[in-house]
């Protein structure tokens, strides 16, 4: 049985379905949620506290799905986060929002002043480079130091199909990771001869506020 948190989660994002965010009342996602107005903000404190673990809990599933991802066989871990990457922004706006930094018109927002959060506090939603920092730590905690950079390559690619998406469909995902196994198994033989130390310094940064701006709504 779900707890009042997570009834009140699920009934804003039902709440979400509905409209923009901007016109979600509170006594309406408590409503929905079969709970009193108070239980919702004795747990969020706020609207903006709202928002945030509604953002909080879709970077934790996005990360979540990764976990799955890397749970394949070495030679095909770059192709299975690059896979889930792409279907869960489209299949998720808060997600794209979380990868791209993008948000479309009349999704919630992170509040990231101080004192931001409401009663409750708890840790703000990942920025796009914080959380594609978390996935880059993931593949190397699993990964070989290859495959690792190979996954890498993969999620670079997988977020330029986020920010200039493709239909969905299976034979369009099938080529597109087609490209993406070539083009990680090619970088992943080049950065082989790099060396351990050239790897280490390699980071993983989000995507521009430019780019972002450029995906579709």
């Amino acid at each position: 049985m779900p707890t009042a948190r997570q009834a009140l989660l699920d009934a804003a994002l039902r709440a979400l379905d509905d409209g923009p965010w901007r016109t979600v009342r509170m006594i309406d996602v408590a409503t929905l949620a079969g709970v009193s107005r108070q239980t919702l903000y004795n747990e969020f404190g706020t609207k903006g506290g709202l928002a945030g673990a509604l953002l909080r809990r879709a970077a934790d599933g996005y990360l979540a799905g990764v976990d799955r991802a890397l749970t394949a066989p070495a030679p095909d871990r770059p192709a299975a986060v690059a896979l889930w990457t792409v279907r869960a922004a489209r299949q998720d706006a808060l997600v794209k929002a979380l990868l791209t930094g993008h948000w479309a018109e009349g999704l919630p927002r992170p509040d990231r002043r101080p004192g931001s959060r409401g009663r409750t506090g708890g840790r703000p939603p990942p920025a796009p480079g914080e959380l594609l920092t978390l996935v880059r730590d993931r593949m190397a905690a699993v990964s070989p130091e290859g495959t690792a950079g190979r996954c890498e390559i993969a999620l670079r690619l997988a977020l330029s199909c986020v920010i200039v998406p493709v239909p969905g469909d299976d034979a369009t995902d099938s080529r597109a990771l087609h490209l993406v196994r070539e083009a990680s198994r090619t970088a992943g033989a080049g950065q082989a001869g790099a060396g351990r130390a050239g790897a280490g310094r390699a980071g993983l940064s989000g995507p521009s506020r430019t780019a972002g701006g450029r995906s579709p709504r």
